[in-house]
């Protein structure tokens, strides 16, 4: 491989100190896997080249978040004419959409979407209104069967993805296979509609037909003009709790396959959205196990490494089962000990153990509600900042922080000390 090759990105770090955003010129040499970043407005050197094994090539597309050495960036733009020509035509967005039929099928959908070498950027479980409804089968305005289409996709949650890979739009359509289901289980048996689907209207996903057509439902979906577009599924209530996937479990695949697990188990996921943190909002989630658990600086340090999956579980009961069913912390003793669990199937390292589960029953509810809450208290602060407005309402819908928690220290530490919940 040429060690020479580079491919440059314009960057953006927001620094909370000088409450400032702060642009670079991100350098990644895909021979060796090292980079190097210059400081745009200050024309020097910030970073040598140094080698560093947590950034890979395929994590290089605008506007996706990368962390060099605990700095969390914003991939704005490409840097030179060769970094564009040779990887803006190799990623394209589109936007896979999955109806409510199909939504109990989620796992194994993106299972197929991430074996097919896609890769997701944005995901979120919704309700659409009649409006919103109407504005999506905009290009079915004039046919007999628009009602019928607008009745299903408000009948239920839906969940919206952003996806990206090479000619994203085509290979999407592709694995989605005819519309009509009955139509696909005979031309492309092996497609999600033939697979998951029941007719011409409850066919189970949808795909755009061209990447014009991807940009502009992308944009009712994942609006980038600051606006929350369609409503969460969140309900709120005493018997649902809160799950993370963790970012190396995203990173690596696990997402399908860890929802599909949850499913069988008999829990349901009410709620869903990927999201980012940065460190401070991680601090701030994990503020209950600073100098209780030794590992708390690398817990941190893995929980804004890459996106996260937020989900709202449902079930009698569900803090203490879900807990119990996510394992110890530690796999190697969740193999162990209880063989079944999330942590014991798909964790690696007692820190890369999959998931983040609630501790306490009192805290599920608690989880989803304080980052919602102190989000909305802190709109009036960044009115007049529209980047700042976009990236709290568009970013940290599922910002969680345990900030106001009413367990008493000996709790937690009993926790710890177990090994159960974190």
């Amino acid at each position: 491989m040429n060690h020479s090759e580079r491919f440059v990105f314009i960057a953006e770090w927001f620094d909370p100190n000088a409450s400032l955003f702060r642009r670079y010129e991100l350098l990644f040499y895909p021979g060796d896997g090292s980079v190097e970043m210059h400081d745009v407005k200050n024309h020097r050197t910030f970073l040598k080249r140094t080698k560093y094994e947590d950034l890979h090539l395929e994590d290089l597309f605008i506007g996706n978040k990368v962390n060099i050495f605990s700095r969390q960036l914003v991939l704005l733009d490409y840097g030179d004419q060769y970094t564009a020509r040779q990887l803006g035509s190799k990623k394209e967005k589109t936007l896979a959409l999955i109806k409510p039929d199909a939504v109990s099928k989620a796992g194994e959908i993106i299972e197929i979407i991430n074996k097919a070498g896609f890769t997701l950027t944005k995901l979120k479980m919704m309700t659409l209104s009649r409006k919103e409804a109407t504005d999506f089968h905009i290009d079915h305005q004039s046919r007999p069967f628009l009602n019928e289409l607008i009745q299903f996709i408000t009948s239920g949650p839906i969940i919206a993805m952003e996806i990206l890979r090479d000619d994203a739009v085509c290979e999407w359509k592709r694995l989605l296979g005819p519309a009509n289901s009955g139509l696909a289980r005979t031309d492309a048996p092996e497609s999600i509609r033939a697979l998951f689907g029941t007719d011409g209207i409850k066919n189970a996903a949808h795909g755009p037909d061209s990447f014009a057509c991807a940009a502009r439902e992308m944009e009712l979906f994942f609006p980038s003009s600051g606006v929350c577009g369609p409503a969460n599924t969140a309900k709120f209530t005493n018997c649902t709790t809160c799950c993370i996937v963790k970012p190396h479990a995203v990173s690596e695949g696990l997402l399908g396959k860890i929802l599909m697990t949850i499913r069988d188990a008999g829990f349901e996921i009410s709620a869903m959205q990927m999201f980012n943190m940065d460190r401070i909002n991680v601090e701030e989630f994990y503020e209950v196990y600073k100098g209780v658990v030794s590992e708390y600086n690398e817990m941190v340090t893995e929980m804004y490494s890459g996106p996260c999956v937020a989900m709202e579980i449902q079930q009698t009961n569900p803090t203490m089962t879900f807990r119990e069913f996510c394992g110890p912390a530690d796999p190697e003793i969740a193999r162990h000990l209880r063989p079944g669990t999330l942590r014991a199937i798909f964790g690696k390292t007692k820190i890369q153990n999959a998931v983040h589960c609630t501790d306490l029953p009192e805290d599920g509810l608690l989880e989803e509600l304080n980052g919602i809450k102190r989000q909305m208290m802190n709109l009036s602060d960044y009115s007049m900042n529209g980047r700042r407005l976009i990236a709290i309402l568009n970013t940290y819908l599922f910002q969680f922080s345990i900030s106001s928690r009413s367990w008493i220290t000996s709790s937690v530490e009993s926790k710890a000390v177990t090994g159960w919940g974190i």
